[in-house]
């Protein structure tokens, strides 16, 4: 332990090995130690230092070189006579560790070094300093040459004296700062690579403006461009003025604007819209009918209306009559799959000389769909009515929207709402795009939709509507749409020609009904197009087979055995089965709906059991069926003691099939008084209609599907409620000249022509 004069320093540390000058008096001292303040007080460590050098300065003051050479901890302090702060320093030299972790915190420390001076800039020489330093502790304290690390942290190196604990400490601040600069060193990259870039863009655009002038090409040529397409769109002068506004922003702002491309875009769709491009219609109603005759059998409704349409169009351009906007033709095509609703559509684009285009809403569940989206969106574009018209190429096309009850709705809008103006001839004059943001005249679009069921339409849409009724084929329509329509069509796509192939009419009628149970004839022409396949097989094999004429044995080998049957007769031959017409989605079906009895029920007797996956409207007319016949006993002719101590089984056969609805109340009374009376129901009867307690038959709807499919199952007698008789006129001739039709307003009469008139014995 020494006694050494103290030096205190304020903003700086000094470290052992290094040489500092101070501009202090140390008299004739030889040594000193150098302690920094901390807090307030003096650090617990200093350096010892050698006074190398005494220097005079100018204008008389003194100052002194001090090289450090070790570490010291200070004692006590006192001063001595000449006044002088003296210290009590204990020396504490570092020792040299020999294990292995200060020599991987050597190595790691230098590495990093290397990778901070490199970072910096270094020329190689404090590089080469740091390489030539062997000690541990010497080789910690050149951290304390850092402008980085901070008086705090440079003291608290100072105060370290374990050598390992110290290279650690020094190793984690220098890495703090080899983060830091390489922060600041890729900011710096991304910054400079940013400014090269726009750099680089400006002058690439520099040169795009010179080579566009060379060309004649500049903004002012683009703009010019736009104008002279705008001139020629033959826009309405409000478009236009959005128009010619829209090119003024593009103008102003220059090609090199973020928004130019938005702007562009806007102009092209507003454009392509062929706002003066009418088509020269055919306003003939003679010839239309004939186009929609060789394009379609049968849909007499639907071609009368199309005439009537062109007849009126005809009649007001004839007498000079202007157009009235409000007077647009919405027909919707309501019927069951395959009876050719939307093959017709081209029929009627075809029959008025309008370009035709399909839009099919099945599962469209977005309003933007229709509307279109606003501008602000990125990616944004017109609805699909705009590019409808662009497609078509006129104002005054056939659009036909397919599926129209398949539009469905969910958090994104509801598609069906934004049609409510669409398909109004009172408001669609004025149909704003949101994309386009300009209103769109509609009036002159004819507009058909097509839906399987009214009843999945929204009642306001289907309100806006002018309906026609899609009805299924009559056998005798199928055989002719077969023959005339589908085998040519389904002959040329298997590569036959027509003297290769032939059917007759008696083996299509056979097709017709044993194979298919259909309104329409979708299922009838995947029939076809698998005999004239088989057919086509054979032919390419040996051609010598041509030509080769089909017969029942041909479809038998093609399609396999027979897949529908009349089963009227056999059915019904015992008592307590009765034939009913239904109405489905796709078209009329006939039920066959059994009743039996059994023993059970308990004293009273009377419950009744009912299967078949019967609604909640159809179990109501079972059990109104059961009462009415319960009730008046003695003219449905069973005895008053049948239903004592019995249980009544009602069945509707197809029981994976959920069935409902009023309609069958008939039947069922029918069923419950064949099979208490013993009278069996009459095989070629078939019936409909709704029941009360007191025995009338109400009217019902669907009534030409469910006569239609009473026709293709072989019934030739139909009983239908009497306030139902006028809607016998929409049946097809052919088939009410072929069928007996009973309007009924009782019960009493509905038994009386159902009924075999020869009782059985009763059941007791």
């Amino acid at each position: 332990m020494e006694s050494l004069l103290l030096v205190p320093v304020d903003d700086s540390v000094v470290f052992p090995n290094m040489t500092v000058t101070l501009t202090i008096e140390v008299g004739d001292a030889e040594r000193v130690i150098v302690v920094p303040r901390k807090d307030d007080a003096f650090a617990g460590v200093g350096t010892v230092a050698e006074v190398a050098e005494r220097v005079r300065l100018p204008g008389g003051g003194r100052a002194v070189a001090l090289s450090g050479l070790h570490r010291g901890i200070a004692g006590a302090a006192h001063t001595d006579a000449a006044g002088e702060l003296r210290v009590e320093v204990t020396p504490h030299p570092d020792d040299v560790p020999v294990d292995g972790r200060t020599r991987d915190l050597e190595r790691e420390y230098r590495a990093v070094v290397e990778e901070l001076l490199e970072l910096r800039g270094d020329d190689g020489r404090i590089a080469a300093f740091v390489r030539s330093i062997s000690e541990p502790g010497t080789l910690a304290d050149t951290s304390g040459y850092s402008p980085d690390l901070t008086y705090e942290q440079k003291v608290d190196l100072l105060e370290t004296l374990d050598v390992t604990e110290r290279l650690e400490k020094a190793l984690a601040l220098q890495k703090e700062r080899v983060a830091e600069l390489q922060v600041r060193r890729r900011i710096r990259e991304d910054v400079q690579s940013g400014a090269e870039k726009q750099q680089r863009e400006y002058f690439l655009r520099k040169q795009m403006e010179s080579i566009r002038k060379e060309l004649d090409e500049d903004d002012a040529s683009v703009a010019e461009e736009y104008r002279s397409k705008i001139d020629a769109a033959g826009m309405p002068d409000e478009v236009r003025e959005q128009a010619e506004k829209e090119l003024d922003r593009f103008e102003r702002m220059g090609e090199q604007s973020g928004e130019s491309s938005m702007i562009r875009t806007y102009l092209d769709w507003l454009i392509s819209v062929p706002w003066s491009e009418r088509s020269e219609e055919t306003l003939d109603p003679v010839g239309a009918r004939e186009v929609l005759d060789a394009d379609h059998a049968g849909l007499e409704d639907v071609k009368d209306r199309i005439v009537e349409h062109i007849g009126v169009m005809k009649l007001r351009r004839d007498r000079g009559i202007e157009q009235d906007k409000r007077s647009g033709a919405i027909l919707t095509l309501i019927g069951p799959p395959g009876t050719g609703k939307t093959s017709i559509g081209e029929s009627i684009a075809r029959a008025t000389g309008r370009e035709f285009v399909r839009m099919s809403l099945g599962g469209v569940r977005d309003e933007a769909e229709i509307r279109g989206h606003r501008r602000t969106y990125i990616g944004a574009l017109p609805g699909r009515l705009v590019r409808a018209l662009r497609d078509a190429e006129t104002m005054n096309p056939v659009i036909m929207l397919d599926e129209v009850d398949k539009v469905g709705a969910d958090w994104r809008g509801d598609p069906s709402s934004a049609l409510l103006e669409v398909l109004d001839p009172a408001q669609n004059h004025s149909f704003r795009d949101h994309y386009l943001d300009v209103e769109l005249d509609l009036s002159q679009v004819l507009f058909i939709a097509t839906a399987n069921v009214a009843e999945t339409i929204p009642a306001p849409l289907l309100d806006r509507m002018e309906v026609v009724r899609f009805d299924g084929y009559t056998t005798a329509e199928k055989v002719a749409i077969a023959r005339d329509y589908l085998w040519p069509r389904q002959r040329a796509r298997n590569g036959l020609r027509e003297e290769e192939v032939t059917v007759a009419d008696d083996v299509l009628r056979s097709l017709v009904t044993e194979y298919t149970r259909e309104a329409g004839v979708r299922s009838l022409e995947r029939e076809l197009g698998t005999i004239l396949r088989k057919t086509a097989t054979k032919i390419a094999a040996d051609e010598s087979q041509a030509p080769v004429a089909v017969t029942t044995k041909t479809v038998r080998d093609a399609l396999g055995r027979q897949r529908h049957f009349q089963e009227a007769a056999e059915r019904t031959a015992v008592p307590g089965v009765a034939t009913g017409l239904a109405y489905t989605p796709v078209g009329g079906d006939v039920l066959f709906i059994e009743a039996t009895s059994m023993r059970g029920g308990g004293s009273e007797g009377g419950s009744l059991v009912l299967t078949g996956q019967l609604g909640d409207v159809m179990k109501e007319s079972a059990r109104i069926a059961l009462s009415y016949v319960r009730g008046h006993a003695d003219r449905v002719g069973a005895d008053e003691d049948a239903f004592d101590g019995r249980e009544f089984h009602v069945h509707v056969p197809a029981g994976a099939i959920p069935k409902d609805g009023p309609s069958a109340g008939v039947t069922m009374t029918t069923a419950l008084a064949s099979l208490l009376s013993g009278r069996p129901v009459r095989h070629t009867v078939g019936m409909t209609g709704e029941v009360t307690l007191q025995g009338r038959v109400l009217p019902i709807g669907g009534l030409k599907q469910k006569v239609l499919a009473a026709h293709a199952a072989g019934l030739t007698d139909v009983i239908i409620p009497e306030r139902n008789r006028g809607d016998l006129d929409e049946v097809p001739e052919e088939v009410r000249e072929l069928m007996t039709f009973h309007p009924v307003m009782t019960i009493d009469e509905v038994l009386d022509l159902a009924l075999e008139p020869a009782p059985t014995t009763a059941i007791a």
